[in-house]
Order: C-alpha cells, then sequence, then structure tokens
C-alpha cells in the first residue's frame, strides 16, 4: 500500500515492526557499543523487502548515524590507523560496485558469516596472549578491501574490519571513533554508485525520511554504554554480537 505518489513510502505495518529494531540496533552498533550487531540490520529488514531495497533504504539513516557518532567520538579517534584502512575500504567500494548485479547477495551472506565464524572460533581457541604482535599490514589490507565490499553489497562490513582491529586491543573509546571515521568515509562514497545503479529512488528516500527520527536514539544508548563499560565486557558483547550475525548471515545464505 502507498500514500499518493507525492510521498510515496512504504505504509506496510509488518515492514515497520521488522525495520524499527533493525535501525535501533544499528544505531548501537554506530556508537561501538555491540559493534557487529548492525550487520543484523538488512537481513532482518530483509524478512520485509529486498535486499538491495533494505541497503538503499538505510542509506540517509546510515549518514545521520555516522554524522552523531563522529560528533560523540571526535576527539578519540586514532588517525594512523584511519590513514592504512580508508584506501583498502574504498578499493572495497569500487569492487562491490562492479559486481554488485553478478554476485548473489546470499553468496556474500554467507561469505561474511562463515567468515565471522571462523575468526571467532580462531579467537577462542587459540586467544591472544598479551605480548602477541598486531595482525601484518597484508592481511589488514584484505579484511579492510572485504569489508568495504560487504558494505557495500548489504551495510555488512563491520565483522571483516573488525577482524583486524580488534586483536590491536585498543580501548573501547578508541576503537569506536576509529570505526566511526571508517564506516562514515565508506557509507558516504556509496551514493554516487547507488544513484548510478538506481537504488535510490523517491520510495526508498521518503520511507528513509520516516525512519530518520529513530537513528539517533539507538547512537546515543551506545554512546552512553560505550564510556561506560569496561573493556572485557565491551569486547564480550562484541564477541556475541559477531556470533549472532554470522550465524544469521549464514543462514540467509541457505
Amino acid at each position: 500500500m502507498l500514500l499518493p505518489d507525492a510521498f510515496p513510502l512504504i505504509t506496510e505495518p509488518y515492514f515497520y515492526m521488522v525495520t524499527i529494531p533493525a535501525v535501533l540496533l544499528m544505531g548501537i552498533s554506530k556508537s561501538g557499543f555491540g559493534a557487529g550487531f548492525g550487520s543484523l540490520a538488512v537481513p532482518m529488514m530483509a524478512m520485509a523487502v529486498s535486499v538491495p531495497q533494505a541497503a538503499a533504504i538505510l542509506m540517509p539513516v546510515l549518514l545521520l548515524m555516522d554524522v552523531l557518532g563522529m560528533a560523540a567520538f571526535r576527539k578519540d579517534f586514532d588517525m594512523k590507523l584511519l590513514r592504512f584502512l580508508l584506501p583498502w575500504g574504498l578499493l572495497g567500494i569500487g569492487v562491490g560496485t562492479l559486481l554488485f548485479k553478478v554476485l548473489s547477495v546470499h553468496v556474500v551472506a554467507g561469505m561474511v558469516g562463515a567468515f565471522t565464524l571462523l575468526f571467532l572460533a580462531q579467537r577462542v581457541a587459540f586467544p591472544p596472549k598479551p605480548d602477541s604482535p598486531p595482525p601484518p599490514k597484508w592481511l589488514g589490507a584484505v579484511l579492510t578491501a572485504t569489508s568495504g565490499f560487504t558494505s557495500f553489497i548489504a551495510h555488512a562490513g563491520g565483522p571483516p574490519v573488525n577482524a583486524y582491529v580488534i586483536p590491536m586491543r585498543l580501548s573501547p573509546v578508541r576503537f569506536t571513533a576509529t570505526m566511526a571515521f571508517f564506516f562514515f568515509v565508506i557509507n558516504l562514497s556509496k551514493w554516487i554508485p547507488y544513484a548510478w545503479l538506481g537504488l535510490l529512488d523517491w520510495r526508498n528516500m521518503a520511507t528513509s525520511l520516516v525512519l530518520l527520527p529513530i537513528a539517533p536514539f539507538g547512537v546515543w544508548a551506545g554512546v552512553w554504554l560505550a564510556r561506560r563499560i569496561s573493556q572485557l565486557w565491551f569486547y564480550r558483547f562484541l564477541y556475541t554480537g559477531m556470533l549472532l550475525t554470522g550465524l544469521k548471515l549464514l543462514w540467509d545464505a541457505f
């Protein structure tokens, strides 16, 4: 069901039943608390609309969340790490643009889900030692490019880049701030390719405007928690988010 053509947003109640919790989860994830949960947003929305449409609807919402996250953590990010991450993430965006209409979304979901679960299994079976070195840069390049690619396809860029940055054992605030600035640039770079692919139509954008007022609540809740939770519990919640994300994406693949 649609409203008049002048404002053709989605009005089906079921769409909002699954989308509002998805937006709140993404907002909490954007603040850094429960990072990984945000990758569940598109799979949740895919229960009501197609994956490309869900990704398009979330674009303005993501932009607002990214701006709020940067404002909250504007003095805490790691500039040296960002300089390394951004070029590789943008490379992944370029690959995602070229393969968007060729590669099945289910295949991408399965790849991200399987990788996420393998990373968690490795962390449990072989926990890092306090004096263990950070991951090599070649691995960081591969994981960050993968993050840009999966972010473009289904806004699921968190797990790959988390797999590289988590072993660095940054403080919760520094981790959150760096990811906020990284994904602001990554998400901003998607706008022209999404428009070129015909995803930013009036119906999707009108629906997104209705969802925008919900975005700050998730971000503010996550910022409040990220500044008050211990590093131990922060990473426990992060791993839980990645576990649920991996299972859901793997399930969607089949």
